[in-house]
């Protein structure tokens, strides 16, 4: 992907004024402005399933989702992915699954990172 395909966010980016979005309550005391909007985001997401499933062409795809903490963008990943598949003459076969990587232990770092949930046939996956 070229630098012209991305958009930079600086760290001396304002944002936008909190007035412009519908913030829950909960929310409110804890928030000065918004850096990247949702709608954004899903954009942008959107863009990477095409860029993917372009780049995959016929191949299949292999979505391994590392844990913790991006799930939700994982998902609408894929949501993409599959409505683009749905909406084409293709049939590219996906595989998902899930592995969790870990190199902590009682908050300090062992040095050393290994696969402890993980994919049952690891071996299986083929990276071209």
């Amino acid at each position: 992907m070229a630098v012209a395909d991305c958009m930079v966010i600086t760290d001396d980016e304002q944002g936008f004024d909190l007035d412009l979005f519908c913030i829950p309550k909960h929310y409110c005391s804890d928030l000065e402005r918004i850096h990247i909007p949702h709608g954004f985001i899903m954009d942008r997401t959107e863009r990477l399933a095409r860029d993917i499933t372009k780049a995959m062409g016929n191949h299949h795809i292999v979505a391994l989702y590392v844990l913790q903490g991006g799930y939700r963008f994982f998902a609408d990943l894929l949501d993409y992915i599959k409505a683009l598949k749905r909406n084409s003459d293709l049939s590219i076969p996906m595989t998902v699954d899930f592995i969790r990587l870990k190199s902590y232990g009682n908050d300090q770092s062992t040095g050393d990172s290994g696969i402890k949930v993980g994919v049952k046939q690891l071996a299986n996956l083929c990276f071209m």
